[in-house]
């Protein structure tokens, strides 16, 4: 594939003009492909040649060189047209804003490379192995110039479209080793197994590695030392925010379509129409608030975290700790506001709007399946404590 940066000088306002017939078209097929379980390869293959990866990458790097609001802003329409689509994409957007941020972090040259012709990263540690969260039970063994891994791993978000597998695996000697191999490789399965009940075109499931040989070259062993900011994962907690975000407007833009063109007045409604009918018009004002209010908590954490960049030593972790728990606060208020928009969009007509042709329940469980990546109440609770007691957010990633 010829490099993105290569054929033609990348703009956000570009990349966005790109996109956005294939979200059109997107938002028109979801319904129809989540009950059939199919996979849109085709679109998410434009948005590839489109290059929504490079939006925040460095124009210098042969990127848009947009900021961390217009890669979430992006998200946010991905997820309104499809939120599966958006959260398969996550690996691809978390590998992207890694490079955008840090100058020094593993394999940078390769996966801008990677990114620059077009792929896209699935990227997973979580296993079900009955042990403790981040728990480790896929084994490399050492042979000449590399590892023998065995395991199997879940939650492989994104997977049966990447072309890029990221993952752990622990040694004989029990260290712990990161490598990122192609999905082609010898001895690795992806498998569409994934059954929440909703997020169910993320293509979250297994990836089985059965003697899969990964060379020392794309290897690294994680750095233990602490970075001056170790909220690294408060874009990725921003990235989930954004796609409830894109949930709440797609249930907007169901209930004005609902109302204008399949739901009748109540007999009692004083309305001839329901475009008329007060209470119909108050339910949407409500729907539509909902999806704003969870745009712009978002946006604005969005422009916390731009704020980061360049910043060392005390200064960026008392920043980074701000920033962090600024994100989890837009968190809380992005699942509640699309929880609440994707129920109240059953309240603007009748029993009709349960028929499982028309598929509105999948923004309510699309939403509640986004919203247990990580608890909103720790993220609340989290937030109260460093208010009233500056006690900082935990580093597990999650913040």
């Amino acid at each position: 594939m010829t490099a993105l940066a290569d054929r033609e000088e990348l703009t956000v306002d570009g990349i966005r003009s790109a996109v956005a017939p294939v979200l059109v078209r997107l938002a028109a097929s979801a319904r129809d492909r989540e009950a059939d379980r199919a996979h849109a390869f085709a679109e998410v293959a434009e948005l590839a040649e489109a290059g929504f990866a490079l939006i925040e990458i460095d124009r210098s790097e042969g990127g848009a060189g947009g900021s961390v609001r217009d890669a979430v802003e992006l998200i946010i329409d991905i997820a309104r047209a499809d939120s599966n689509v958006a959260q398969a994409l996550r690996p691809t957007f978390l590998a992207a804003h890694q490079i955008a941020e840090r100058s020094d972090g593993a394999f940078r040259e390769q996966n801008l490379a990677r990114l620059r012709s077009g792929a896209l990263f699935v990227g997973t540690g979580n296993e079900r192995n009955g042990g403790p969260g981040g728990s480790v039970s896929t084994t490399a063994r050492r042979v000449s110039g590399g590892y023998v891994v065995d395991g199997r791993k879940y939650y492989s978000t994104g997977g049966l479209y990447a072309s890029y597998f990221s993952t752990q695996a622990v040694t004989e000697e029990g260290t712990v080793i990161r490598f990122t191999i192609p999905v082609d490789r010898p001895g690795l399965e992806r498998l569409d197994d994934f059954d929440a009940v909703g997020q169910r075109l993320t293509q979250s499931g297994s990836t089985v590695l059965a003697g899969v040989h990964v060379y020392d070259d794309e290897v690294v062993v994680p750095a233990e030392e602490v970075p001056d900011n170790p909220w690294r994962g408060a874009f990725a907690q921003l990235y989930l925010a954004a796609v409830q975000a894109g949930i709440a407007a797609a249930a907007a833009d169901d209930a004005v379509a609902v109302v204008r063109e399949k739901a009748r007045p109540i007999k009692h409604s004083t309305a001839d129409k329901s475009v008329d009918d007060p209470y119909v018009r108050e339910t949407v004002g409500q729907i539509v608030a909902r999806a704003q209010a969870a745009r712009a908590v978002v946006v604005v954490a969005a422009e916390q975290l731009q704020e980061l960049r360049g910043l060392h030593g005390a200064r960026a972790r008392e920043a980074g700790a701000a920033a962090a728990v600024h994100v989890a606060g837009a968190g809380v208020i992005a699942i509640e506001s699309a929880l609440a928009a994707a129920e109240a969009l059953f309240d603007v007509g009748g029993a009709t709007l349960t028929d499982r042709s028309l598929g509105l329940d999948r923004h309510w469980r699309n939403a509640r399946t986004a919203a247990n990546h990580n608890p909103r109440q720790w993220k609340a609770a989290v937030a109260g404590a460093f208010h009233l007691t500056g006690e900082e957010p935990p580093t597990t990633g999650l913040f």
